[in-house]
């Protein structure tokens, strides 16, 4: 990719007394998204969703991975499959729903159905084509793997496998099991901001005194912490008194999980957290919001959680808000690169850090930077 921003100055990895943040150009120039595309998001395990919404033979959840249509669903044997949402007749979906249940898999363009295990069944109406053989014409597979309950796909096989990505975090966070909770909602935020811009944002408690008040409430802010780790980062804290047992949980923190390279764990007494964060093109972004609880149903809980995605909401906005403004600071002419705060920045520059060595390992491959060029 010929870009000055790929500079070997640039894509070096210094420490963080002697780093500089990466320039301002990666998070405006278009050509850096589409290179990233192949480079960071086909390559790394994204966050597709829960399994208890593919439960049953059928179940089915659509999503975009690295702006391919993808769906994950149950089969009939009740194997975890992945697929391209996409016919392999001329592209059309075999799904437009967000998520859904089917006995087979119709194309909606022209009826072309599949198995469950992808395997082509009918063409209606095709008449006699040559050296056609429906064998050959099977759904596209995609890489799927379930740690603890959740769902991750991978569009090119490379790398360790999810275990190994998630390794420790189980253990870290006992005696809270994620694996026993369910999905509840999903909430949605479009942001003018590049994906970047967000992670940034998410892996620093340095902005919380002045953007999130309310939040210094419930965490300790002083007893704050980041740790890193080969393919995640995490931030934690301890629960302020009054707030660790109100979902009658023994755990006493909070903890914040980054996977690289856009996906966000946020762990806490009774309920997880699930944001993806997908480029939606230049200085665009959505953050998709999963909760899951261990107790959905009873009273009480209705009540907890209508409060959780209150505060949530609240959270978001303020987020939203000055991220915002940081993506037209950073396209403005008065800045280029900036310094990292030692004591304050761990996460940031970790997470930098790892997407110097994913674009130093794509523009390595000619297959890969190729498809940046232009």
């Amino acid at each position: 990719m010929d870009l000055p921003v790929f500079s070997p100055e640039a894509l070096h990895h210094a420490p963080i007394e002697r780093a500089q943040t990466i320039p301002s150009a990666w998070y405006t120039d278009p050509r850096v998204l589409a290179f990233e595309s192949e480079a960071v998001f086909a390559s790394s395990w994204q966050f597709v969703t829960h399994t208890s919404r593919v439960q049953a033979s059928g179940d089915f959840v659509t999503a975009t991975v690295a702006e391919d249509p993808v769906m994950v669903l149950r089969d009939g044997d009740g194997a975890l499959r992945a697929f391209y949402n996409v016919c392999r007749h001329r592209g059309g979906p075999l799904a437009t729903d967000a998520s859904g249940c089917a006995r087979m898999l119709q194309c909606k363009y022209h009826g072309w159905t599949y198995r469950l295990d992808g395997s082509l069944r009918g063409v209606p109406r095709f008449g006699h084509s040559e050296l056609f053989d429906k064998r050959d014409f099977g759904l596209v597979p995609i890489e799927v793997a379930e740690w603890e309950g959740l769902v991750f796909v991978r569009l090119r096989a490379s790398g360790p496998p999810l275990a190994t990505v998630l390794g420790g975090i189980r253990e870290r966070i006992a005696p809270v099991d994620i694996a026993a909770m369910r999905f509840h909602e999903r909430v949605v935020y479009d942001v003018a901001c590049d994906w970047k811009v967000y992670v940034d944002n998410y892996l620093e408690g340095y902005h919380l005194p002045i953007v999130h008040p309310e939040l210094c409430d419930v965490l300790d802010a002083a007893a704050y912490a980041t740790e890193t780790s080969e393919h995640y980062n995490l931030q934690h804290s301890p629960l302020r008194e009054g707030e660790a047992n109100v979902y009658g949980d023994a755990s006493d923190a909070a903890f914040y999980y980054w996977i690289f390279p856009n996906t966000m764990l946020n762990i806490l007494p009774g309920r997880l957290q699930t944001n993806t964060v997908l480029p939606l093109g230049p200085g665009r972004c959505r953050v998709v919001f999963d909760f899951h609880y261990v107790d959905i149903e009873s009273p009480g809980a209705r009540q907890r959680i209508a409060d959780d995605l209150a505060f949530s909401d609240r959270v978001q906005a303020e987020d939203i808000e000055v991220c915002e403004h940081v993506q037209r600071g950073l396209a403005s002419r008065g800045y280029d690169q900036g310094v990292f705060s030692p004591a304050q920045e761990v996460g940031v520059h970790h997470f930098q850090g790892l997407l110097k060595r994913a674009y130093s390992a794509a523009l390595a491959s000619p297959a890969a930077a190729s498809g940046a060029s232009g």
